[in-house]
């Protein structure tokens, strides 16, 4: 099924627009995954915690201004041009995205205005829900943003910043290999647009994404 464009129409939420968000739906936004029958094979998928007002009034992943997400992509060469979701995700932007094997999903469907207002059951179906996804999707690498979700979320409270490797979620299936990467919303201190692109490039030579080259 194709995403829907903004419910916006390309304009950004006003704090009306941000207060009308329903926070009990738990398909609030659309994924960004890959059409088997056109688009390529899915190499890396990235998993947001879930999805926060502004987001899910756009109907586009880390849409929010300050988040660092879309900057820290471009800058590892995940995307061509540099993204403003904040009003919505243009179709260019996420063929460029799936063109390049890389696809968006979060742990958590529901739309809240911090990802502290979830609750710990919340944050383990939702683990559970990714790991009964995970065989049909295929990814050849997982990344998910956010260390305390993940710990919360899969039961691994000595869990670290990186790639996992010495102890791994229950029932993780044999292929993804699975990285922890720092949450990247502004209000996440200990991350900048440089630390993040590090980490991106790492994520994306092991998962072979194709990297766009900027002037």
């Amino acid at each position: 099924m194709p995403r829907r464009p903004s419910p916006l129409r390309g304009r950004r939420p006003t704090k009306d627009d941000l207060a009308e968000v329903p926070t009990t739906d738990p398909d609030v936004i659309d994924d960004l995954l890959p059409d088997p029958a056109t688009d390529p094979a899915l190499r890396l998928l990235i998993v947001g915690i879930n999805p926060g007002l502004w987001t899910a009034a756009v109907n586009a992943p880390f849409a929010r201004p300050g988040n660092r997400f879309w900057p820290s992509l471009h800058a590892a060469g995940l995307t061509a041009r540099p993204v403003d979701a904040s009003r919505g995700l243009e179709d260019e932007d996420a063929a460029d995205l799936l063109g390049r094997g890389v696809g968006v999903t979060n742990l958590v469907g529901r739309a809240t205005a911090r990802a502290d207002q979830l609750s710990r059951a919340e944050l383990r179906e939702g683990g559970a829900d990714l790991l009964s996804r995970l065989p049909a999707l295929a990814p050849r690498v997982v990344a998910i943003a956010g260390i305390t979700a993940y710990r919360q979320a899969f039961d691994l409270p000595k869990a670290r910043l990186g790639r996992q490797e010495e102890v791994l979620p229950d029932a993780w299936p044999e292929g993804p290999t699975l990285w922890v990467v720092p949450q990247p919303s502004g209000l996440n201190a200990h991350a900048t647009i440089a630390s993040l692109a590090t980490t991106w490039r790492e994520v994306a030579a092991e998962a072979a994404v194709p990297l766009a080259e900027h002037s």
